[in-house]
């Protein structure tokens, strides 16, 4: 059994690690309110760009943009994986990160070819390792994401579909649920389903300018960064969500171990005393 000093060093090194992840835990928590309303903020405009897209693409029936054609056959595939930047949020990147290779192999398998776009650190580290095709990259988007910082590597996909580099776009990321329940998810961005605009809602009309094919490739773009964006932001939210719950977890724990040393200290302490006191006896008795 370990010494008593021993013990006393064990119980302030918890301790002060669960200072650590209780601090964290209160900085997550912030973080995470604001994450939150940023992610819900973005949901009314994603709807409304939609709405928007799929009255005009129903403007012009002679043409059709090349994100709503589905190709005929497909040989490659572009697949945007959005991670964190940091750890120490539970299981949230192994999640994504496992459904992603998962969903890499599965294509492999099927003869497809890959490219890979990271967004976040953690994704692009183990694409790296993993030997995939990355393309393009964003990493340090910090607590906010800004599209400015998303639009190169964004585009380089857009522009990879629409050269015919890929036949097919997704997504993979991590979807948030509520703050206890975030779930990974890959959804495909390109081409569009045929649900994924629907049909032209209500009473509409629109003056053009200059027409309705050059306002609908502007429009389709900025629906599919909206997109991405959401997704970036949904993942932000759920990153703090983890963090916060993976850290009280933490110094729960933390707590149990504290609590199970400083039993065993006592235990020691006590062994100690009686010991002592045990030879004090034997040698009055002696005497």
């Amino acid at each position: 059994m370990a010494g008593s000093k021993e013990i006393r060093t064990k119980i302030k090194s918890v301790q002060n690690t669960r200072k650590i992840t209780k601090a964290m835990e209160m900085v997550a928590a912030s973080k995470m309110r604001r994450a939150q309303e940023r992610m819900r903020a973005t949901r009314p405009y994603v709807e409304k760009i939609r709405n928007i897209a799929a009255n005009i693409s129903h403007a012009n029936p002679e043409y059709r943009h090349p994100f709503l054609v589905s190709r005929d056959s497909v040989k490659r595939v572009g697949i945007i994986v959005v991670t964190t930047d940091k750890g120490l949020c539970g299981g949230l990147n192994t999640n994504a990160l496992r459904l992603a290779l998962n969903k890499i192999k599965e294509l492999e398998t099927q003869g497809e070819e890959i490219e890979v776009c990271t967004i976040g650190n953690k994704g692009l580290g183990f694409m790296q390792r993993l030997g995939a095709k990355i393309v393009s990259q964003v990493t340090g988007l910090g607590d906010k994401p800004h599209m400015d910082n998303l639009i190169g590597a964004v585009k380089v996909m857009l522009d990879g579909y629409t050269n015919d580099r890929f036949d097919r776009l997704l997504i993979i990321y991590t979807k948030f649920i509520n703050t206890m329940k975030q779930e990974a998810v890959v959804e495909q961005v390109l081409p569009l389903a045929g649900d994924a605009l629907g049909a032209p809602a209500g009473t509409w009309d629109y003056i053009y300018e200059p027409d309705a094919q050059g306002v609908l490739d502007q429009v389709l773009t900025r629906y599919i960064e909206a997109l991405i964006y959401q997704s970036v932001a949904e993942n932000m939210a759920s990153e703090q969500s983890a963090r916060m719950v993976a850290m009280k977890a933490a110094s729960d724990n933390a707590g149990s171990v504290i609590d199970e040393l400083t039993l065993i200290y006592n235990k020691t302490r006590q062994a100690s005393i009686t010991k002592e006191l045990s030879e004090i006896v034997g040698g009055a008795a002696a005497v």
